[in-house]
């Protein structure tokens, strides 16, 4: 009786048991997009005039979240300049210009520094990317999970000048060089299976 002829069944069965595992098991790590329907950015800026706001639902945002320790470890962030709506197209189109967004149409965002702080607060340390000037950028967010979602919130400031954009003018009076930005970022988060 040959003692070798038993491996090829053996190694078929440890085989089966390993994947039935993998099945079992959550990923470790995955991708998660934002929902395009329910994300968004909002800017508000100052003229000695008036305050206003533009807002952006047209917003690409991805993470690598890891369900071992349920932390987002990754996040890249686009938004197109000519996407952002103010409810008034002249200015809407100044901003345009300002920004020059046919030279430089996305503003982009990504960090692999995602520090979970106390509570569901965030902090983020990353590089943001606008009008061709990159410059790191700390964002204080918060994480909120209900429902099957995953959202984050959270608030930042620059300034015009930083990304080396010349401040727009309403009657030879230029608006205020800091700018708020708001961001809402949903993602679905699909059961482990």
């Amino acid at each position: 009786m040959n003692p070798l002829r038993h491996i090829p069944t053996i190694c078929c069965f440890l085989a089966l048991g390993m994947l039935s595992l993998s099945f079992r098991m959550p990923m470790a790590k995955r991708k998660l997009m934002a929902d395009k329907s329910a994300t968004t950015i909002t800017y508000a800026m100052r003229h000695p005039m008036h305050t206003w706001e533009g807002v952006s639902r047209d917003v690409t945002c991805a993470v690598v979240y890891n369900d071992e320790t349920n932390r987002i470890e990754n996040v890249a962030a686009v938004v197109k300049v000519a996407s952002f709506d103010s409810q008034n197209s002249n200015r809407d189109s100044h901003a345009l210009e300002s920004t020059e967004a046919l030279k430089y149409p996305n503003i982009t965002f990504s960090s692999q520094d995602i520090q979970p702080g106390d509570g569901n607060t965030l902090t983020i340390r990353g590089n943001m990317t606008f009008h061709n000037v990159t410059r790191p950028m700390t964002i204080q967010a918060t994480r909120k999970e209900a429902s099957g979602k995953l959202t984050i919130d959270g608030n930042f400031d620059f300034k015009l000048t930083d990304f080396k954009i010349e401040k727009p003018s309403l009657m030879m009076v230029p608006v205020e060089d800091e700018v708020k930005m708001r961001f809402v970022f949903v993602f679905k988060m699909p059961a482990n299976s």
